[in-house]
């Protein structure tokens, strides 16, 4: 039975890479195949979970997905938002140049990623910098190179800070590491991003005419935007401070957010239903994030990384924790982070430095194999699986820049 199951997973995601050719949308082959696990591991329990009931591992695992699926729709409610009123492009052409070389756009925007997911989340970012690329109006080969270089960044903002991802903050939490020390891996996430974009440039030098839709932003617009802003903030500052669940605030966030759009609006006569934005969000996104997390979370239990830390026994640390890397492209990297860490692996500070680089970076490798990824490549038609590998040498390049530059950063602490 475990050899059906994970025949059934690497099934699921074939059917991912080869959509374009049986066309079958991603959301409902993953989806059907999730569910199909989880029911045959109901059917067959014995064979399959071995401490605990199944129902008690699938809801551990669905309250793992409702987070993440709850603060999605969210996110995703907000900047649907903001994107009708195009308050967030209005605001990146005020600053950018009417003209200006597409290897400068594309720094630009790499660089920009960067700062946003390590203030912001990375689905939010996500959203927000997918957004401000659909109104590039770029070509196929172009917009394909863009979205690459925002998947990367974007994994690559957060590493440094434990509110920017959840593998980094594993660490933290479990004294592995102290924040000052994490503050070293933001010179080596600045480079891996630079090393992908100046890859990515070859070719690209052209002039580009930024399109313009510049209008005048109403007051009642900016209220909304700046609510956006503080919730993000005071997702980060409460989590922090208070360890206050990120979805709660963000979702009293977004409560907020409906009951001052009412009161902005109460006297106009045509007012607006803001609820009407939930619908404007694409549930193709959610039902194939739905599917890929029951998916992992099969795969968690069916004790496939048990085995992960003897690879510490095999090889040198620094490796170790590169492919460990490697290996985050295709298995979630929080179960990865928690073997490893319940394992006992020695490593000193440096060493685990590498790991949270690693593991915060490597999902970059595959389009499935993080966050970032996965909400890209449901929301742009043009990015398949397939037509992001081919710059797997050029993300791999700059996976091994920002490493090595981690490794040369830890050697400071010793």
């Amino acid at each position: 039975m475990t050899i059906l199951l994970l025949a059934l997973i690497v099934f699921a995601f074939v059917m991912i890479v080869i959509e374009d050719v049986v066309h079958v949308n991603k959301a409902k082959s993953t989806l059907f195949i999730g569910t199909l696990v989880w029911i045959l591991a109901f059917i067959f329990p014995e064979q399959i979970i071995h401490e605990g009931s199944v129902q008690e591992k699938l809801n551990e695992n669905l309250l793992e997905i409702a987070t993440l699926w709850l603060f999605l729709m969210a996110a995703m409610t907000y900047v649907a938002y903001l994107n009708q009123k195009g308050l967030i492009t209005q605001l990146v052409y005020r600053v950018l140049p009417d003209q200006i070389t597409q290897r400068k756009l594309m720094l630009l925007m790499a660089m920009l990623a960067l700062f946003f997911s390590s203030l912001a989340d990375n689905i939010t970012a996500s959203l927000i910098m997918l957004s401000l690329l659909a109104s590039l109006n770029l070509e196929k080969k172009d917009l394909l190179k863009f979205a690459t270089l925002l998947v990367f960044a974007v994994n690559s903002g957060g590493v440094a800070l434990i509110t920017g991802d959840v593998t980094t903050l594993m660490i933290f939490l479990a004294d592995k590491v102290e924040i000052l020390d994490l503050f070293l891996l933001i010179p080596p996430a600045i480079i891996g991003v630079a090393v992908l974009a100046l890859c990515l440039m070859s070719g690209s030098n052209q002039e580009f005419q930024l399109p313009r839709f510049r209008r005048p932003i109403s007051g009642r617009d900016k209220v909304i935007g700046a609510l956006f802003l503080l919730t993000i903030l005071t997702t980060l500052s409460f989590s922090t401070l208070y360890q206050i669940p990120p979805l709660l605030t963000f979702l009293f966030g977004l409560s907020v957010m409906f009951l001052v759009h009412q009161i902005l609006h109460k006297k106009d006569d045509d007012r607006p239903n803001i609820l009407e934005y939930i619908r404007d969000i694409e549930f193709d996104t959610l039902l194939f994030f739905l599917g890929v997390l029951l998916l992992v979370g099969m795969l968690k239990e069916l004790s496939v990384l048990d085995h992960l830390p003897e690879l510490y026994n095999v090889l040198p640390i620094a490796m170790a924790n590169y492919i460990v890397g490697l290996l985050s492209a295709l298995v979630d990297n929080v179960p990865l982070t928690a073997a490893i860490l319940k394992s006992g692996v020695a490593m000193n500070k440096a060493q685990w430095l590498g790991l949270t680089y690693a593991t915060g970076v490597g999902g970059s490798i595959l389009i499935i194999g993080s966050a970032a990824g996965v909400i890209a490549m449901s929301k742009m038609k043009e990015l398949t699986f397939l037509s992001y590998m081919r710059f797997i040498h050029w993300l791999l390049v700059a996976y091994t820049s920002g490493y090595v530059c981690v490794l040369l950063a830890g050697s400071l602490l010793s």
